[in-house]
């Protein structure tokens, strides 16, 4: 079966902005000031038999707050052919050709040399650099996407490197919370406990003080269920661990509810009295309505969907990007930068070179 992978983005009918802000008309602050901008972006990463379905449903999600408009890059044949079944999406939609792909399989370094300024993923970022686009959202190869977007957005100025989640902005902008409350995942709360580097991050939040949010110190991984912290940050590989089992975890409670509200006639009686509470509990437990990974610490808004997630997943995905302009996330990370709550310098330009 032909496949092929198709990265969307919203479209701007304003150039050459980035960090925009407001509700029904926003604003951009661009080289030239402030300027009217159009609405987000959505970048979409998956397999074309269910792309178009997605961004169908992303487009549903968001209609209630803005009418949204997609650039679409990948096989222009495959994808207008998918957009027929569509008309109201291909009403607002616009394909840029190219038969260049990223595989979920190619390394970060393969995929910055194979598919640098030509792949599907590379021209959805690069449109939100010139500002055709303000947030790409990509199902696709996840250490492919942040190399590129490193790459092709550049660093806010004092990140290193991006991260999932810059938990105070993050959830300030998502949960409109004042000052967070932020802990370091660890294998126990004592200062003396974990890696080395965990513990120097430790000391350095403790140093920082930042006034945008509150650290409270390590917290264990059954504190994460708990809600130990608002924001519970952690490194690439025990957060990749923590979340995966997390997602395991909530399908096979779900998998244990069914089976035993199936087993008896009474079961299946006392089912239909708390149907409600069940279908709001398995809600809750649904990990595809908590779709979308931000990468924090780009000098613009990339938003990863989980590659296996379906279409009203995405478009959860595609909400998390509408809300990270729309509360003008990179103002926010600057602020939690500094502790006296202005923005940083500009970020001196990085050289081009791939090794």
């Amino acid at each position: 079966m032909s496949r092929f992978r198709l990265t969307a983005a919203r479209h701007s009918k304003r150039g050459r902005s980035r960090g925009c802000v407001g509700t029904e008309t926003r604003y951009c602050r661009g080289p030239a000031g402030v300027q009217r901008c159009a609405s987000p972006i959505a970048a979409i990463h998956g397999d074309f038999q269910s792309a178009a379905e997605r961004i169908k449903t992303a487009q549903d999600q968001v209609s209630g707050t803005f009418m949204p408009q997609f650039l679409l890059f990948g096989e222009s044949s495959l994808i207008e052919a998918e957009l027929a079944k569509h008309p109201a999406m291909k009403a607002v939609s616009r394909v840029i050709h190219t038969d260049v792909a990223v595989g979920m399989n190619d390394k970060p370094s393969q995929a910055l040399r194979r598919g640098r300024k030509t792949s599907s993923m590379w021209l959805a970022i690069d449109a939100v650099k010139k500002g055709d686009a303000d947030v790409a959202i990509s199902a696709g190869n996840s250490g492919a996407l942040m190399a590129m977007g490193r790459f092709c957005l550049r660093m806010l100025p004092g990140i290193d490197r991006p991260a999932m989640v810059m938990g105070g902005a993050m959830a300030s902008v998502l949960f409109d919370l004042e000052r967070p409350t932020v802990g370091l995942l660890n294998i126990g709360v004592e200062e003396i406990k974990g890696r080395e580097e965990i513990r120097e991050a430790a000391e350095l939040l403790r140093a920082m003080d930042l006034p945008q949010l509150e650290y409270i110190g390590f917290v264990e991984g059954d504190g994460i269920g708990k809600g130990a912290a608002d924001v519970i940050v952690a490194e690439g590989f025990s957060g990749n661990i923590a979340l995966k089992a997390a997602e395991g975890t909530a399908r096979q409670i779900n998998d244990f509810l069914r089976a035993a509200l199936s087993r008896t006639w009474r079961s299946k009686i006392g089912y239909l009295f708390a149907k409600n509470a069940f279908k709001a509990l398995r809600d809750k437990l649904d990990p595809n309505k908590s779709n979308g990974g931000v990468f924090l610490g780009l000098n613009g808004i990339v938003v990863k969907s989980h590659g296996g997630t379906d279409a009203e997943g995405f478009a959860y995905a595609v909400d998390v990007g509408y809300e990270m302009v729309r509360y003008d996330l990179l103002t926010k990370i600057n602020q939690m930068l500094n502790r006296d709550g202005s923005a940083l310098p500009p970020a001196p330009t990085a050289p081009e070179a791939v090794s």
